[in-house]
């Protein structure tokens, strides 16, 4: 077993009741080989294939299989498609990647359930017409780099030693093609495929982005349950209905997230993380208290939804791990899922841990 380990708090700030995270990053070696391997091999086959463009996506169906002939694989224009309006929808893929991964089967999963139809986790014919009659909208759009996208300022790298990332004043993102992936929910490498000319640090500069705007949501979430054999987490309302999906990371065998109920305590958006020495993190070798930064590059991401005894459900600076990592008993979003699911709790707001 390998992993990063952080074990901290998140504090408001001077003076502010202090909250605390445990969020432990461990993959298994030969999974994470086996994945890396595998996630190379799909990389490649998209780098040798022409660029993607909006209308091809725009204008990207299912084929279903005629007779008794076996059913293609969905195009790479008809995945990312489905992704972009999985999120729309509020079932979440995690990052648009277009690459039909574990966290895209689990939301279709859902939203199939959701609909009344058999929770396969694979797309078809029936699954595809309920999902694009969500909406009629383009499912990318044009989008002019503002000058904040490219103001910064930038880390230029993040560093994985604990007391170097205290060094930090800020940890923001590392580049703005960075900045503009998390904020279209979009992988940095597929955003690149979709504008291959394009400049990101450049303002003004037009390029092609997943339009993944979701309406302001007045739902209040009664409930939120995490499901840690699933590894996702689904916000319900009042009647038991469906409101939110999301793909997640959850704790380890040694390190397992909490069992039963418990309640929202606090939610704090742009937390500050606090290492403490009496917790012995694995590679930190200072017996000194430190604090890291806020920022989206903080461990603990942009959004810290306290539920007491050192868990909580944050975001993380690593939404490509969502769901092939496990924590040190935290619940794991990407950053915007943190902060789409912080708008609808409140203080007392059941979580609910099974499986």
């Amino acid at each position: 077993m390998f992993g990063t380990f952080l074990i901290g708090r998140c504090a408001r700030g001077a003076g502010a009741a202090t909250l605390f995270c445990a969020a432990l990053l461990v993959a298994d070696a030969a999974h994470a080989a086996r994945h890396g391997a595998s996630h190379a091999r799909r990389a490649a086959s998209h780098a040798a294939t022409p660029a993607l463009d909006a209308q091809a996506i725009d204008n990207a169906q299912f084929s279903a299989p005629s007779g008794k002939g076996r059913a293609r694989a969905p195009s790479a224009a008809t995945i990312i498609k489905e992704e972009i309006l999985l999120d729309r929808a509020d079932f979440s893929p995690g990052e648009i990647d277009g690459l039909a991964g574990s966290n895209d089967k689990k939301a279709l999963a859902a939203f199939q359930q959701a609909n009344g139809l058999k929770p396969t986790g694979r797309l078809d014919a029936q699954t595809w017409d309920r999902l694009t009659a969500t909406s009629s909208e383009p499912a990318l759009m044009e989008y002019e780099i503002q000058p904040a996208d490219v103001k910064g300022p930038f880390n230029k790298t993040i560093p994985q030693s604990f007391e170097k990332k205290a060094e930090l004043k800020t940890l923001n993102y590392t580049s703005p093609r960075e900045l503009l992936a998390q904020k279209f929910h979009v992988a940095p490498a597929l955003l690149t495929r979709l504008n291959p000319k394009a400049s990101f640090e450049t303002a003004g500069t037009k390029i092609v982005v997943p339009n993944v705007a979701r309406k302001p949501s007045h739902d209040r979430v009664a409930e939120v349950v995490v499901d840690k054999s699933a590894l996702t987490v689904r916000a319900l309302d009042a009647n038991g209905k469906l409101i939110s999906f999301y793909p997640a990371s959850v704790g380890s065998e040694a390190r397992p997230s909490p069992s039963g109920t418990w309640h929202v305590r606090s939610v704090v958006e742009n937390p500050t993380y606090h290492y403490s020495p009496k917790l012995k993190f694995k590679g930190v070798k200072t017996q000194k208290p430190f604090d890291i930064a806020a920022g989206p590059m903080n461990p603990v991401g942009t959004t810290w939804i306290g539920l007491g005894d050192d868990y909580g459900i944050h975001g993380t600076p690593n939404p490509q791990s969502i769901g092939r990592t496990q924590s040190h008993g935290c619940v794991h979003l990407t950053n915007w899922d943190a902060q789409a699911l912080a708008k609808m709790v409140h203080r007392g707001t059941k979580v609910e841990f099974i499986n």
